[in-house]
């Protein structure tokens, strides 16, 4: 029996995945536990298995077409079995029954008994043109001239400002129609009518004219551009490479320039005497494992510290929303992780409730999960305050960036060796500083500089108040 393969959700909160890779085609034989495709969602990226064994008997979407969630992907089964209840309406490759390839001519219409053979050789004629065009590089294909285009598709083209000769066909007898207009569009294949005659490769130009379309002055930059060079003797090798933005890159970027955009960020620097946190590190790392405990950080120790200061400081574990500002009664703590991927920002719900051993745990957990690409969707979101530590890289001090709409984040930076005076002795000690950047729309400096004051208070202290936490 044909079994359908459908896009999982991966998360509450998410609609649809983007389709990155395919690992089977048409035709293929597959076991179960076998990889089919690989999809992302706006933060993560997963590998769908097979469930169950048999031959690919249809593929539904291409690479990076947008699948809404539990929508039919493909279908598995037995060879000749009836895949037409499993057909989405939404599907870009529609298979087309065999009944119909024999008995319809090259626009749609039944044949005279006497033509059949020569209906089903133009059927066949016309699908492998389709293909044929469709198989061309975009920048090869037809000049708007050559497309056999209809009438309500030619309207959208026009009112959108889609430049029709990157259509692929998917109507009869090779005709381009509104549903491959509209996928131009979701494409942003997008141009000015002055840049529509000139010739162009749409995948290394970037629009800056009205709403992302590609104007002239976007072509002539374009031109002057050289791919390759020679060196000294003759020999051709690639000046530069394009790579294709990831789709949580491009969030990333969104979400950065929202940021820097629309709030009046401001960042306070200070540093704190981390001989406390680096002590009892050293001795939960000798001994934490006979206690049963997880391998505590100094990281650890922060988002715990940060947690419960938090409580007290309500402006900054908040978001701006406009008009109002939404206090948050719990701490749910954002905490950065550097992926493969691109920058990730798993949360630590009600941080301020666990225990040391339990954020810990947890963080370890989740930044595993997002270097994996197999995080749910639903953990990427909800935070209050984020952290974000670039102190194994060795930084000193830097200006992290607001996720919003919290109000506020904080930059945790390198361990350096310091000189200090007490009672007329000169010793040396380890210092850790912090960077925090707040929302002045929100927050105010001198509300900030408590909240860091009474961090590093928390911290250079830090064993006497987790005796007092667990009392």
């Amino acid at each position: 029996m044909a079994i359908p393969v459908i896009m999982p959700r991966q998360g509450q909160s998410v609609e649809s995945c983007i389709i990155s890779e395919w690992f089977v085609k048409k035709g293929d034989k597959v076991k179960e536990g076998d990889r089919l495709f690989s999809y992302e969602t706006d933060k993560a990226a997963f590998e769908e298995e097979s469930t169950a064994e048999g031959t690919i008997l249809e593929i539904f979407f291409d690479e990076g077409d947008d699948v809404p969630v539990l929508t039919n992907v493909c279908v598995i089964g037995e060879e000749g079995e009836d895949i037409s209840q499993f057909i989405p309406e939404n599907a870009s490759q529609k298979p087309q029954p065999e009944s119909m390839k024999q008995e319809t001519g090259a626009a749609g219409e039944p044949s005279d008994a006497g033509k059949g053979a020569d209906t089903a050789a133009t059927a066949v004629n016309m699908i492998q043109e389709t293909a044929d065009k469709s198989s061309l590089p975009k920048e090869q294909q037809p000049s708007s001239g050559d497309v056999f285009i209809s009438p309500r598709a030619k309207n959208l083209a026009e009112k959108t400002g889609v430049d029709i000769r990157f259509a692929v066909p998917t109507g009869p007898g090779g005709r381009v129609i509104e549903r491959d207009i509209r996928k131009l569009q979701q494409e942003n294949y997008l141009m000015t009518h002055a840049a529509k005659d000139r010739p162009i490769d749409i995948e290394s130009v970037e629009g800056t004219g009205l709403g992302g379309r590609i104007a002239t002055w976007d072509l002539s930059a374009q031109s002057g551009v050289s791919h390759t060079r020679e060196d000294k003797s003759g020999v051709k090798e690639a000046e530069y490479e394009d790579i294709k933005l990831t789709n949580i890159r491009k969030v990333i970027g969104r979400t950065m320039h929202e940021s820097l955009s629309g709030m009046a960020q401001l960042t306070l620097n200070t540093s704190f005497d981390a001989t406390d946190i680096i002590n009892l590190r050293k001795q939960l790392k000798a001994n934490g494992e006979k206690m049963g405990l997880s391998n505590i950080t100094l990281n650890d120790m922060i988002v715990y510290a940060v947690s419960r200061v938090l409580v007290s400081h309500k402006d900054l574990n908040a978001h701006f929303l406009g008009d109002v500002i939404r206090r948050f009664s719990s701490v749910h703590m954002g905490v950065a992780v550097d992926t493969d991927r691109g920058l990730m920002v798993p949360t630590l719900f009600n941080s301020s409730s666990k225990s040391l051993n339990e954020i810990a745990i947890e963080t370890k957990e989740l930044s595993q999960e997002c270097r994996k690409g197999t995080i749910n969707p639903d953990k990427l979101k909800g935070g209050t305050f984020t952290i974000t530590n670039l102190g194994a890289l060795g930084i000193e001090s830097f200006t992290p960036v607001i996720n919003p709409p919290q109000t506020a984040i904080l930059g945790v930076n390198t361990i350096e060796t310091k000189i200090r005076e007490t009672n007329g002795v000169i010793s040396a000690y380890s210092s850790m500083s912090l960077s925090l950047t707040f929302d002045h729309r929100a927050v105010d400096g001198a509300p900030a500089a408590r909240f860091l004051k009474d961090l590093k208070q928390y911290l250079e202290h830090f064993t006497m108040h987790l005796a007092l936490d667990r009392s």
